[in-house]
């Protein structure tokens, strides 16, 4: 039987013997269902990863740069790009931002290559909004290494990064042990494609000297980025490294060769790729070419399946992921539907959960694992999650967290070993300031992104608030178990206290952005038992609910990276983070406010007629102001989760 737990607007089923479902258990039960037919034979939810054209148009330049040119893929590739340029001629870093001039520069040149004429309407508009810009000569260091791959630039129009770096020792300041996961993986082939200045095939010798104010062999202000006394030093450094490059000895060259070569091989992860990330996964790609690696080695065979597995094709277009997210999805999928299931018994629904929660529980990390993360943490036993399907040497924290969440709350004991070996694993990644990185403890060498090479700024990976949100949810649920854990969360809720900003929000590092930082933050808290009328969690509240737009939602893009005053702010509402608030709000105890009514009428009315909601928008960085995503799946599982946590919160069981 249920009763009421509280005031209840016109949502609630009449309760007389002739049920009718009501809106809100129609919305729940479509988008249920919808969601359960989406999940794969063997348990497993994985949705798009999108990021912007850079990816698809460097999927072109690798072809070029190896002419191996599939023309049917190009076209479709094409057909993305021209679709995704907006009206000024640029391309942005995510839908609605301003022009970038380094993916405007790749996407040029990679519809150039695939045979645009620079006559072409959209050409003309995108060449002359780059050298408004100043020119290709502007761009990221990243695509400046493609620009003088492709013979475009000079190589001095590049940071200096010799192979000999593999041989630096670890007490070095720059040391491949002082750099994210991502950094890395990318990173050494990369050495050895830029020390040897491996030129680009480029079979149809296509340029875009048209696209430079000034001759690129004359240009003096490749490195005008640099303005930190820090950077400007190590910009002398490099420029001393590389006038004395012709002096290393061929013996030493040779050795630091071979050693980035064993160093990526041994984690060319098989169809998962290095570092499962397409940047990685091409620069491996290329290097197995220069380093003379046949077409049918198992190794470079394996190398190409894993970057055409990224590729995601619809109609006559097709543009290709950074990445997969499986582990991310299915755990996200499980909580949503757990927090469905605790409203009615559904044997199907039930089914799904055991099938998914049983797939990621054969995911987890080997004990043994030769992983990345031994470096910081040698004595730590394997035993977190990936997020992709397979990166065994680089699990994720953040995704660790959620499926140990998720797998706890189906209180199936036949989990309890992995959740012990998650906890361990967990516990043990907890940086010595009480956070949590999302795959590196005390990843902080913050002076690191002054080197010229970093102009991304996205060279570490320190701990957020959000990835310690996630695991302190975790271990807190836990903790009754391993009690010994307890100072482990204990300074992790000491972390977020102090992390919280001024006006109660927290940062979202890995979603966009203070209103994911605050529903992670505020979920732990809940789990943590920290009451709701904690200082911290009204201010959380109060900044929530003064955030909300008049329709109901709430909608933050991401320009709040660029700009802090626009924290929590967008000119419209979108469901997938109206599910956040709605979920964090619950989670201080706010199901009875009339701001959480206003939300759950926002999504009953923006529910697509096949059960899921329509976010056009971006949903999470990569890296701040550098590379956004779109998680295909957010608008789908978190307004089903926030409808059904409004459910339960308003019905509990006698």
């Amino acid at each position: 039987m249920l009763r009421e737990a509280t005031a209840i607007s016109n949502l609630e089923p009449p309760l007389t013997a002739s049920y009718v479902e009501s809106p809100l258990d129609a919305a729940i039960r479509q988008a249920k269902d919808r969601l359960l037919s989406l999940q794969h034979m063997e348990g497993y939810w994985v949705f798009e990863l999108e990021a912007d054209c850079t990816i698809p148009a460097e999927y072109i330049l690798m072809m070029h740069f190896m002419d191996e040119i599939d023309e049917p893929l190009q076209t479709k590739i094409a057909n993305y790009l021209r679709a995704h340029q907006s009206a000024d001629g640029s391309y942005p870093l995510f839908q609605g931002g301003a022009g970038d001039i380094s993916c405007t520069v790749k996407a040029y040149y990679a519809l150039k290559l695939a045979g645009d004429s620079i006559d072409a309407p959209h050409m003309k508009k995108a060449r002359e909004w780059i050298l408004a810009q100043g020119g290709a000569a502007r761009s990221n260091v990243f695509t400046r290494i493609m620009l003088a791959m492709f013979e475009q630039i000079p190589w001095r129009g590049i940071p200096f990064i010799p192979v000999e770096i593999m041989l630096l020792p670890k007490w070095f300041p720059f040391h491949l042990d002082k750099v994210s996961y991502w950094s890395r993986t990318v990173m050494v082939p990369l050495f050895i494609l830029c020390s040897y200045k491996v030129t680009a095939r480029n079979p149809s010798r296509i340029h875009v000297r048209e696209l430079f104010t000034v001759d690129p062999q004359k240009e003096r202000h490749y490195f005008d980025h640099v303005k930190t006394p820090l950077g400007k030093t190590i910009l002398a450094l490099e420029r001393f490294g590389r006038m004395l490059e012709p002096l290393i000895p061929k013996a030493m060259r040779k050795k630091a060769t071979q050693k980035a070569f064993d160093w990526f091989t041994a984690r060319l992860n098989g169809v998962d790729g290095l570092g499962a990330i397409f940047p990685a996964m091409v620069n491996a790609y290329e290097a197995l070419d220069f380093l003379g690696v046949p077409p049918d080695d198992e190794r470079r065979r394996l190398a190409r399946e894993s970057i055409e597995r990224l590729l995601v094709f619809q109609g006559d277009s097709a543009y290709c992921q950074p990445c997969v997210s499986p582990i991310w999805d299915t755990a996200l999928t499980s909580l949503t539907l757990q927090e469905v299931a605790r409203h009615t018994a559904d044997l199907q629904l039930d089914a799904a959960l055991n099938k998914g929660l049983k797939w990621l529980a054969s995911k987890q990390i080997d004990k043994d694992a030769p992983g990345d993360w031994r470096v910081n943490r040698p004595g730590l036993e394997g035993g977190g999650w990936a997020f992709q399907f397979g990166n065994d040497y680089y699990p994720d924290v953040d995704d660790s967290a959620v499926v140990a969440h998720a797998l706890l709350g189906s209180e199936d004991p036949g989990f309890d070993e992995n959740l012990r070996r998650a906890a361990n694993w967990i516990a043990g990644m907890q940086s010595s300031n009480g956070g949590f990185g999302a795959f590196d403890a005390d990843n902080t060498y913050f002076y690191l992104n002054s080197i010229p090479f970093a102009d991304h700024g996205a060279l570490l990976d320190p701990p957020t608030a959000d990835v310690s949100a996630r695991c302190a949810m975790f271990l807190a649920k836990w903790v009754s178990r391993q009690p010994e854990l307890r100072p482990v969360l204990d300074r992790t809720i000491a972390y977020l206290r102090r992390e919280q900003e001024a006006d109660g929000s927290w940062f979202g590092r890995w979603g966009t952005n203070y209103i994911y930082g605050t529903w992670s933050v505020l979920l732990a808290y809940e789990a943590a038992g920290i009451p709701n009328d904690d200082p911290s969690v009204r201010r959380a509240v109060a900044w929530l609910k003064g955030i909300q737009h008049e329709d109901g939602g709430w909608g933050e893009d991401n320009f709040s990276y660029h700009d802090p005053s626009c924290r929590g702010r967008f000119h419209t509402s979108t469901a997938f983070q109206t599910g956040f608030a709605l979920i964090a709000l619950m989670a201080a105890g706010e199901a009875g406010s009339p701001e959480v009514q206003a939300g759950v009428d926002y999504l009953l009315k923006h529910q697509q007629p096949d059960g899921f909601w329509n976010d056009e928008c971006f949903t999470a960085p990569g890296f701040p102001r550098v590379f956004y995503l779109k998680y295909h799946g957010y608008d789908k599982f978190f307004p089903l989760w926030a409808l059904a946590r409004y459910r339960n919160e308003r019905y509990a069981t006698v």
